[in-house]
């Protein structure tokens, strides 16, 4: 199991990017998070691809770090966390004999959380999906919180004890159990397209949480946004990731530009406003000048 600072820490390297101006930078740090491929993002600004890859690793190291720091004593209230799949190298399936079983090959899961007031996305978690990374997951989430909050899950089994050991009876806690209906003789983890639910049940864990507010729409809806803003996410297509090194930068970056850079719809500020982290929306600019500054504090 490697935590998000250890992936991030596999190629971190040399961190300086002279070879391209700060207006090249920009550009293709800005056709990254819309969700344009690395080949795709080599054709439209004429980068080559090692170096692309080179500024992903080195802006997505910056971000990550940057959040990593920032996001603490949040004021968030009510908090809905999923997992997301994806792989690296290659599908389970088609893994050669010695690759399998090492993480970084085949099934790879982003475990992430959102606050659903803000929006926020306070943390994220890259692992196998087993009980080790719920621990570790919760546990992270926890860190950050500054008050009591109301928690929704699936109800898949290893959330109940991570979340039990990272808060304790600190929490209002409940499980939102979906029940998905076969379509066409085929059960829902087989069909590319989703299947109906066709019931939903609550689950009181701990604390008195408030039925209006256990659901896990926001998260899943961030699910989505992800798949579509990293083409490392998109189903069906050859972009995956390579390196599990590489999908750690790809998300620190895409949750950089979600968090303090896209403007909410329903907020009409970015999440990091809604949570008093910034008085501004931030721009590309802003998240690659990063790489040129040191962590005194300048950023608000």
């Amino acid at each position: 199991m490697l935590e998000r600072s250890s992936i991030l820490s596999l190629e971190s390297g040399d961190r300086r990017m002279n070879q391209l101006d700060n207006q090249k930078r920009v550009q293709v740090i800005a056709s990254l998070v819309e969700g344009n491929s690395i080949r795709s993002t080599v054709r439209i600004t004429g980068v080559a691809k090692g170096t692309v890859l080179k500024l992903l690793k080195d802006v997505g190291a910056v971000c990550t770090a940057y959040q990593d720091k920032k996001f603490k004593k949040l004021p968030c209230k009510r908090i809905q966390c999923d997992e997301i799949w994806s792989f690296c190298y290659a599908k389970e399936k088609n893994l050669p004999k010695d690759k399998q079983g090492r993480f970084g090959y085949g099934n790879v899961w982003t475990w992430t959380a959102i606050c659903a007031d803000t929006k926020l996305v306070p943390t994220w978690y890259i692992g196998k999906r087993d009980a080790i990374a719920a621990m570790f997951f919760m546990k992270d989430l926890k860190k950050r919180l500054k008050n009591r909050v109301q928690l929704t899950t699936d109800n898949y089994k290893p959330y109940l004890v991570a979340v039990e050991s990272a808060f304790g009876d600190n929490i209002d806690y409940a499980m939102l159990v979906k029940i998905y209906g076969f379509e066409d003789g085929k059960p829902a983890e087989i069909r590319y397209s989703p299947a109906s639910c066709i019931s939903a049940e609550q689950k009181k864990i701990n604390g008195t949480p408030e039925s209006r507010h256990v659901s896990t729409s926001y998260i899943e809806r961030n699910n989505l946004t992800m798949r579509m803003s990293m083409r490392r996410f998109t189903r069906l297509t050859n972009a995956f990731s390579k390196k599990v090194s590489n999908l750690a930068y790809a998300v620190g970056l895409h949750f950089m530009h979600y968090n303090f850079c896209r403007v909410h719809q329903s907020l009409k500020v970015t999440p990091a406003m809604a949570c008093g982290l910034t008085d501004r929306v931030w721009s590309i600019s802003d998240i690659v000048n990063l790489l040129d500054e040191t962590s005194s504090g300048k950023r608000n």
